[in-house]
């Protein structure tokens, strides 16, 4: 049978209770027995000490022991007068007890005899010596811990008085008042497990609730409902841990939007070539167009357009999956830059779009990183200001080694991006519609493609407003070894 979390809870929490009152049931069942049987030994101290002192007095008046051996009688009124929990009348104000009667058997009738604390038990435990230890009263043979109090007289012992160890309770009264303590305390501890047992199952119910809220909504996220939440309702592990599945949850509609976004411009952007291909290939065969180098070339361009969308996905699905191959070795990062621009200085001029010459610095700036992926990375950037900047604009690079960073600047003039929209940039497949277009620019891959390069060696790249107007791109990638 399968047992759920709340019922293993629960019992936990019992059982816990149960062991703790059994613990504790016993400790302090082995507490009042101990402390029960000092108390007991005590006051029998305390009367031993006050038939010590009547002994040493009726002694100094006899001036031998005498009177034990002679009067029978002597040690029953002896303990009639000294143990204070004798059931009798006070001394002197009746007469004394009568002698025992023998039965019918010839043996003494004891139902005379009044009760004492520790009765009979507490008599026949006690014994009187003389100085040379020859018992008076009680047995010969005496244990090991037996108590024993010197008895004196001019500062010499006289003998002594003893009392045989007691290793239990036998008297009815001390049984009886032992089992009712017993029982109390036996009473106690199965209110308490019992009220343990009422407070385990609502608390395992409350412990295990958010369990199942968390478990219900983990299934609907399983079937594809992303936009299932949890309600928050402690500050506790529990707590946090449905914080932590909000944000998970969020994470996956997140992704699920982009993955939506993704493949719709995927189609669109590979559909829009895909048609004008089309369009004029049957253009071609119903004879509408002639085929002639220009139509010639007109396709060769779609698909090459085609053909550079295509990389680019390959190039950034691969960063993605960490498909990139990093070969990397000392870079001087200003002669990678001035053999890139020297390959584009003709389209900047006929696209009449100022390109500045990059400043003189007064030593090598080295960067450790891949020289094809860093040539790759500057001339998205700079397809990036060619294909976005108006004609007759202006594009200036900046570079200069700060704090160990190694700081590339690219700044170009209008049209610029809203400021909302700076941060969005190097998404995949973004563009903002009214400075970016397909006939103009490219998919929207490039400076995607940018930010997987830069941070594969450990840099940053960031965008801001440009002073002339544009966009203001600054990549910082540490000097040397990374």
């Amino acid at each position: 049978m399968k047992i759920g979390i709340s019922h293993r809870l629960f019992l936990a929490i019992l059982a816990a209770a149960a062991l703790s009152v059994a613990a504790m049931f016993s400790i302090m069942q082995w507490s009042i027995d101990r402390g029960f049987l000092r108390y007991v030994n005590n006051l029998e101290q305390m009367q031993l000490t006050m038939i010590a002192g009547e002994l040493e007095v009726d002694y100094a008046r006899e001036g031998s022991w005498n009177f034990i051996r002679t009067d029978r009688g002597y040690w029953r009124r002896l303990l009639m007068t000294t143990v204070p929990t004798m059931e009798c009348e006070p001394p002197g104000l009746a007469p004394p007890p009568p002698r025992p009667r023998p039965n019918h058997n010839g043996m003494e009738n004891n139902h005379d005899r009044p009760a004492m604390r520790g009765g009979r038990h507490f008599m026949m435990r006690l014994l009187v010596q003389d100085d040379q230890d020859n018992t008076l009263i009680g047995p010969n043979l005496l244990p090991k811990n037996t108590i024993l109090i010197p008895l004196r007289h001019q500062n010499k012992t006289i003998g002594h008085l003893g009392l045989l160890p007691l290793d239990d309770l036998s008297e009815t009264h001390e049984l009886r008042f032992l089992k009712e303590q017993k029982l109390t305390l036996g009473l106690v501890a199965l209110a308490v497990v019992l009220v343990a047992a009422a407070l385990a199952f609502p608390l395992a119910g409350r412990l295990v609730r958010p369990i199942t809220r968390l478990t219900l909504a983990a299934r609907k996220m399983a079937a594809g409902e992303f936009n299932t939440r949890v309600q928050i309702t402690s500050a506790d592990e529990l707590g946090q841990l449905a914080q932590d599945f909000n944000l998970l949850a969020l994470t996956l509609e997140q992704n699920e939007q982009t993955r939506r976004q993704w493949v719709a411009d995927i189609s669109h952007e590979l559909r829009t070539p895909l048609a004008v291909l089309r369009a004029e290939i049957e253009a071609l065969q119903d004879g509408i167009r002639l085929t002639t180098p220009e139509s010639i070339r007109s396709l060769h361009g779609e698909v090459l357009r085609l053909n550079r969308l295509v990389e680019d996905l390959y190039q950034l699905s691969l960063s993605d999956l960490g498909g990139l191959t990093y070969r990397k070795e000392e870079v001087d990062i200003a002669e990678l830059l001035n053999d890139t621009m020297a390959g584009y200085q003709l389209k900047f001029k006929e696209k009449e779009i100022a390109l500045g010459n990059l400043p003189q610095v007064e030593q090598p700036i080295t960067i450790f990183g891949d020289p094809e992926r860093l040539q790759q990375l500057l001339g998205n950037l700079l397809d990036n200001s060619l294909n976005y900047t108006d004609r007759g604009g202006t594009l200036t690079i900046g570079l200069k080694q700060e704090d160990k960073m190694a700081i590339l600047d690219f700044q170009d003039s209008a049209p610029g991006v809203p400021a909302s929209n700076l941060n969005r940039l190097f998404e995949r497949l973004y563009r903002v519609e009214s400075s970016r277009n397909r006939n103009a620019g490219g998919a929207g891959l490039g400076l995607a493609i940018c930010k997987n390069i830069v941070e594969a060696h450990a840099g940053t790249i960031s965008a801001r407003p440009s002073p002339l107007g544009g966009v203001w791109i600054q990549i910082a990638i540490p000097l040397g070894r990374t």
